[in-house]
């Protein structure tokens, strides 16, 4: 009877520590479980599940996207177009060269909270040069939006007043990160209508074809990149337009708008401008508030353009020059703002080598991973 007692005395002991074991292991096994589930349901590329915005995307409650929901995969035109205009879809891994038809560009709008990444190669391209039907992707009235590595590849430069390979219009909260922007019509990435909170991070723009010439605009060469602000008179654009260029490259075939804004607050750090074919790189207009800090230019014409010397505020901060010619002088640096987050700066010396590495600008990740910045 003793002995029985003390058996089940053991017995008791033994699997009070075994469910204790089990207890601390299901835990274990439950985080390997989550870990394993955000890596094994994408087939070419590694999902974060939220990375932490930086820059002007950072404020205003920041920039998620669609966070760690499951991705919807797609390598068709058709089945990219559903999954951007369904709003229960949160998370799209683009896979492959998606070629778009004529007329093909895709319009998104009315979403918040959503993420459009590419796995290693990704790449979205049109070759339409209408004035109407240019252009990849139209966002509008949207918020809290995560674009990642991936290329849009335009047709090249047709001065017919055509579209964007991507148009933001009236969006806030906006993260585009580590995309390239190759030949579009009209320009290569431009803001509009108040956008607002935005930050471009490790992103390049180009120009690789010849621009077409006879558009009905009267110039042949519009390889223009960037445009911030539509017009001088719409003056609903005051006190919007806060966005951050960080670790972004204008290389080669770029003539101007590096950017060209009015009116919003834009800070430009640790960028790279090498073109050697440009007339204008960063192009102050009306209202426009600069902030334009240890860059480097690089053989270009014209770092700082300020047009008809109505921009509020230039400052040029510890940037280098090397080969420049024309203006490199700003306007009112001391009434420039104040940035309200911090950014990891490097030396403006370093910039080109941090720039053009392997994981440097342009579609440079294997998907939705988190930058180092």
């Amino acid at each position: 009877m003793k002995k029985s007692l003390f058996l089940c005395l053991i017995a008791a002991a033994m699997s009070f520590s075994m469910l204790s074991c089990k207890k601390t292991t299901q835990s274990d096994s439950e985080n390997t479980a989550v870990t394993t589930e955000d890596t094994s349901t994408k087939t070419n590329a590694v999902t974060e599940a939220v990375c932490a915005s930086i820059g002007w995307a950072s404020q205003n409650g920041g920039t998620t996207g669609g966070g760690n929901a499951a991705p919807t995969e797609v390598s068709t035109y058709d089945a990219l177009r559903a999954a951007i205009q369904n709003t229960n879809v949160k998370v799209i891994q683009v896979n492959g060269i998606i070629n778009f038809p004529l007329g093909g560009r895709i319009p998104f709008q009315n979403q918040t909270g959503k993420t459009i990444f590419g796995s290693n190669g990704a790449k979205l391209v049109s070759s339409d040069q209408s004035k109407e039907n240019s252009g990849l992707i139209y966002l509008r009235s949207c918020k809290n939006i995560v674009i990642r590595n991936l290329i849009f590849d335009g047709p090249g430069a047709f001065d017919t007043d055509g579209q964007d390979n991507f148009t933001i219009d009236g969006c806030t909260n906006l993260w585009i990160d580590h995309c390239e922007f190759r030949d579009g019509v009209d320009g290569n990435l431009d803001f509009r209508n108040a956008s607002d909170f935005v930050t471009v991070s490790y992103c390049k723009f180009t120009y690789l074809k010849a621009p077409k010439t006879g558009g009905p605009g009267g110039v042949a060469d519009h390889r223009f990149s960037d445009l911030i602000g539509s017009s001088d008179t719409v003056f609903a654009d005051r006190g919007h337009y806060r966005i951050t260029f960080v670790r972004c490259w204008w290389a080669q075939g770029c003539v101007s708008r590096m950017p060209r804004v009015r009116f919003g607050k834009i800070h430009l750090l640790n960028n790279l401008f090498n073109s050697t074919v440009s007339k204008s790189c960063v192009q102050a207009g009306f209202e426009a508030d600069i902030l334009v800090e240890s860059n480097l230019f690089e053989n270009v014409k014209n770092p700082i353009d300020l047009l008809d010397f109505s921009a509020t505020a230039v400052s040029l901060v510890t940037n280098l020059m090397p080969g420049v010619t024309g203006t490199t002088t700003g306007i009112n640096p001391g009434r420039v703002f104040t940035p309200p987050y911090i950014l990891k700066k490097i030396a403006a010396a370093n910039v080109k080598a941090t720039i053009t590495a392997s994981n440097g600008a342009g579609a440079t990740l294997a998907g939705n991973s988190c930058s180092t910045l």
